[in-house]
């Protein structure tokens, strides 16, 4: 069985900086890339970031780009997010997902609140 455990959410206020953890453990030979989506209360999940394991191409969302920066650590399985100048829409569970050995994964999410 394949996991992604998503760490790193909490409460920070406006102009501030996270940086989330997604690590994939389990029977993983190869990822072909992760990706970062969020949910707020009342909205639809969103697409947040993606990064692609092989070449290292990145994608963001434009309500995302210039604030937040998706990398991978192909030797721990790990995707982070580093959010900075986060705002109070930014407020959502963000939840990691992986593409590896031909399946979909999806972590459980973390928190992270925005406000003052």
């Amino acid at each position: 069985q394949v996991q992604l455990v998503e760490s790193g959410g909490g409460l920070v206020q406006p102009g501030g900086s996270l940086r989330l953890s997604c690590v994939a453990s389990g029977s993983i030979f190869s990822i072909d890339f992760m990706d970062w989506f969020r949910q707020a209360p009342g909205r639809e999940r969103e697409f947040v970031a993606t990064i692609f394991w092989s070449g290292g191409s990145t994608y963001y969302a434009n309500s995302v780009k210039g604030r937040f920066t998706i990398s991978g650590d192909k030797a721990k399985n790990t995707v982070y997010l580093q959010m900075n100048s986060l705002k109070p829409d930014d407020t959502a569970v963000y939840y990691c997902k992986a593409r590896a050995s031909g399946t979909t994964y999806w972590g459980q999410g973390t928190q992270v609140t925005v406000s003052s």
